[in-house]
């Protein structure tokens, strides 16, 4: 019989010896936020979404007029015109009331549609990673539900409640809950093999608990950047169905609806296309640049 030797664990007299400790919540949150300030890019995104909201939020405060208040006697002014910082669309509505309220609408769509990808994707992926039976349906329903463009499911949602804002949102959110879902699978499965999910099994701890105590809050990281990623999304699906259509319907302000006004007086003028374009172009930026040194700082791997 072959007998294994276990080294013993070195003491220092003096000094009592305790078992390695789960760093604090307060300690992890330290840690990333000094990774997130030592990344440069990271800080123009956070930057850029700061103002972003800030616009968003106070956009009745800061818009000198209502978006859809017409003046029919200055249309097509350049930008600097006294009373029209950014000019006159082909009605005379005040491009920057307009891009003000048309950003606010954008984050509210992408608000919402976060709210719905993680609501209904979460569950669903912890379901599939946690029982194989329930993995082959949801993964296939997932698979059946990629094979359709969210555009598909925004014109049956426009068919039936005749378009608007939350039916954007649901469209939106909808489409990206497969992508969210296989998240969470991914991050299940590799959680329900770590000692302490295991060791809960072996205590007949209930399946729920473990989902909710054990494997949800360490599947928090990837969830938070896979929702700074589904943000920009958003914010370019609903600009996308409101240019065509399918999404927020005028008077009420969007960035997708100004480009679409926009497009048959570019040669003419491009001002009303080029600032909703700008404005689009910072709100997915700001996003983009954020998600990318959140992921950073919150995976080890990538982690310098």
């Amino acid at each position: 019989m072959t007998i294994i030797e276990i080294p013993a664990v070195e003491t220092t007299p003096g000094v009592e010896n305790k078992p390695l400790e789960t760093p604090p919540l307060a300690a992890v949150r330290g840690r990333v936020l000094r990774q997130l300030w030592r990344n440069p890019l990271g800080m123009v995104g956070a930057v850029l979404l700061l103002i972003v909201i800030f616009v968003g939020v106070f956009a009745p405060l800061l818009a000198p007029y209502l978006p859809s208040e017409v003046h029919f006697s200055t249309p097509f002014q350049h930008p600097g015109t006294v009373g029209f910082a950014l000019g006159t669309d082909d009605l005379g509505r005040d491009i920057l009331s307009r891009v003000l309220y048309g950003t606010r609408a954008s984050l509210e769509v992408g608000v919402l549609s976060v709210l719905c990808a993680v609501l209904i994707g979460v569950p669903l992926g912890l379901l599939a990673g946690y029982w194989r039976t329930l993995d082959l349906i949801l993964s296939r329903l997932s698979d059946v539900l990629l094979a359709f463009p969210f555009i598909i499911l925004a014109v049956g949602l426009t068919a039936i409640n005749g378009g608007g804002l939350a039916d954007a949102a649901i469209a939106i959110g909808i489409a990206q809950v497969p992508i969210m879902m296989r998240v969470v699978r991914a991050e299940t499965l590799r959680l329900k093999e770590t000692d302490f999910v295991v060791a809960a099994n072996t205590m007949d701890v209930p399946p729920w608990r473990i989902l909710v105590e054990h494997i949800l809050p360490n599947s928090l990281a990837p969830i938070i950047v896979q929702a700074t990623v589904i943000m920009p999304t958003a914010v370019i699906s609903e600009a996308i169905l409101s240019f065509l259509g399918l999404g927020i319907k005028p008077p009420a302000p969007s960035l997708g609806i100004m480009l679409s006004d926009a497009q048959q007086y570019l040669l003419r003028t491009p001002w009303p296309g080029i600032f909703p374009g700008v404005a689009l172009a910072i709100i997915c930026l700001g996003f983009n640049l954020f998600g990318d040194a959140l992921r950073d700082a919150l995976d080890p791997k990538t982690r310098r």
